[in-house]
């Protein structure tokens, strides 16, 4: 899934193959997948961007969004896929988008769960968008004054993971991230925010900066893969890849469980649950 390094990684990826080439050819799915959003039908793209060269590749938030000369905008979300196939490459089966290059290259949308491959001619009112347009990227100078106007603004009986991964206050960081940056602060996800103590509130935000900054220095996670379809290079402890393995710190076991609908990862020796902080969020 696209979260900040994901997409920061993706970003400068596509930049540095496809800015400055036109588009050949766009092809509508091969597949139909309902839980794939376009806008319009993804027939009607390639009379709108064939011929058109791509002169910029952005990511903010939980976006990548592709620009041409003309101006439309092509960007896609957290769920979607994005591979480049080399000329002599062969292209899969299955994609809900595909652009070919001059020179022959491919780029392939794929969706696995679901995802949005949207064009648009910089027009597109959806709020996810829109608030990661207009996110605070916490490797700006200006995100520590807006983590603690957020922190300030936000309920104390939310849930850490509720603060930080839900109503886009932080758009980019999801239930992914979530999980080693809470490592890294020592604090539960099921944690309130007004159980964390002022140097508790301070660990929390250097534990974000400092992770999304390693991450996207990585090239990702190694959950994830870039767009040669490779794995990123920063090695998660927190997920599936390091669930076996125990706690790097204390060597126990760490917890997988489910809550607020997703999965999370922790170790409740070096993340302890204060009592004030058991309440469903």
């Amino acid at each position: 899934m696209l979260e900040f390094p994901e997409v920061m990684t993706i970003s400068s990826q596509l930049a540095a193959e496809a800015v400055g080439r036109k588009v050949t050819a766009v092809l509508p799915p091969s597949k139909e997948h309902k839980f794939c959003w376009f806008n319009g039908s993804p027939d009607h793209y390639e009379a709108q961007i064939r011929e058109r060269r791509i002169t910029e590749v952005r990511g903010f938030g939980l976006f990548v969004e592709i620009v041409f000369d003309n101006g439309m905008y092509l960007c896609f979300n957290d769920g979607v896929n994005v591979r480049l196939i080399p000329a002599e490459g062969t292209v899969p089966k299955s994609y809900q988008l595909l652009i070919r290059l001059e020179g022959g290259d491919v780029l392939a949308f794929t969706v696995a769960m679901y995802g949005g491959i949207i064009l648009h001619g910089g027009d597109y009112d959806n709020e996810y968008y829109r608030k990661s347009q207009g996110a605070v990227s916490p490797l700006s100078e200006e995100f520590s004054a807006y983590y603690w106007k957020v922190l300030k603004e936000s309920r104390p009986g939310l849930s850490i993971k509720a603060f930080l991964a839900t109503e886009q206050r932080f758009p980019g960081i999801g239930n992914g991230v979530l999980q080693e940056i809470l490592f890294h602060a020592g604090i539960h996800p099921k944690r309130k925010l007004g159980t964390l103590d002022e140097e508790e509130k301070g660990r929390l935000e250097k534990a974000a900066v400092g992770v999304l900054r390693q991450m996207a220095e990585a090239g990702g996670r190694d959950t994830e893969k870039n767009i040669y379809g490779q794995n990123g290079g920063y090695r998660t402890v927190m997920s599936k890849n390091g669930l076996s393995a125990g706690c790097p710190a204390c060597g126990g076991k760490i917890v997988k469980e489910t809550y607020m609908g997703g999965t999370v990862y922790y170790c409740p020796v070096c993340q302890p649950l204060s009592a004030e902080g058991t309440n469903k969020a």
